[in-house]
Parts: structure tokens; sequence; C-alpha cells
């Protein structure tokens, strides 16, 4: 288990509720590509553990959405829904308390752009749009990134390239 799920996984379990009763046993070997490209950034001046967590946090409440979740093994869809509600309200709060209000307005938009994506069947930009929203926590938004935002909430064919741009760092593609 990485030591960032790791830390997710004893903060969930030190919650003592129904997200603890959830938990699988041991999580994955490796962090999510997200958390550590926001982590590897220079915004974060210092605080790279802490985001790397707290993106973490929020990637498992996507992944308890979309996908198959890592740390978290709810019996049914719904509880999955409500524990990845949970799990982007912890993540979220973690950011706010941090006071990064720009990271707070970043990831929302992550986790509204990643659902729209999901709602036109298109995995890929959901992830792109994680990748790009990432690398704005890390290294601060540009241009090409608003865009590429733009671009998906319009439902643009273009917004998968632009998006994938963004996240490579592009900054005014």
């Amino acid at each position: 288990m990485s030591e960032t799920l790791r830390r997710l996984h004893s903060l969930l379990r030190a919650e003592d509720g129904l997200i603890a009763e959830l938990l699988v046993a041991q999580a994955p070997v490796e962090a999510s590509r997200p958390a550590a490209l926001a982590a590897g950034g220079p915004r974060l001046d210092g605080r790279a553990k802490e985001y790397e967590l707290l993106i973490e946090a929020i990637y498992e409440g996507y992944l308890l959405h979309y996908r198959s979740p890592r740390v978290i093994r709810p019996p049914e869809q719904d509880l999955g829904l409500l524990a990845g509600d949970r799990l982007y309200a912890l993540g979220l709060a973690r950011l706010v308390a941090l006071g990064d209000i720009e990271a707070v307005a970043e990831l929302a938009d992550v986790i509204a752009l990643s659902a729209l994506a999901h709602g036109a069947d298109n995995p890929e930009l959901a992830e792109a749009v994680w990748a790009a929203g990432a690398r704005a926590v890390g290294w601060g938004s540009s241009a090409a990134h608003e865009r590429a935002k733009a671009l998906t909430r319009a439902g643009s064919p273009q917004a998968l390239a632009s998006m994938r741009s963004a996240s490579e760092g592009a900054q005014d593609a």
C-alpha cells in the first residue's frame, strides 16, 4: 500500500463509522496519478503530503461514483455513491482548512467536469480532466486549461485533445 493510501485508509478507519466498515483490508500499492501529479507542483509550498492525501480522498470519491474504488468496497451502488460524496467532502474540507481557495475551485471543477464527461459516455475525457485539474492544483491554472474546461462544458469534440494538452502543461495550446 502506498504511504498516501495507507494514510487515507487510517484516516477513514479513525472515523469509526460506516466508512470504516467498508474499508478493504489492503489498498493497492500505487497512489493515483492525479495525486502524485499535483503533489509534484511548486504551488504547494511544502505541503505536498497533505495535498496528496486530500486529492487521494477526492479521487477515491470519484472512483466510488464512476469506476472501481481502491480503498473502500461498498456492498451496493447507493452506499458507494454516499461514500463517494463523503470522500469528496472530506478532501475539499481539508483543502479549505489549508486556505487554498483556488485549488478548491479547481477540484470542484474537476468533480463537475468529470461528471459531465461520464454523462457523455467519455471516460477518457474524465481522466484527462483529472490529470489537467491535478496539474492546475500543483502548478497553477493557465489560459489553455481554462479553454479546455470551457470546451468540456460546451461538449466540444475538441475537449479531449485540449484537456490532454493542458494536463501536459501547455500554456497557450
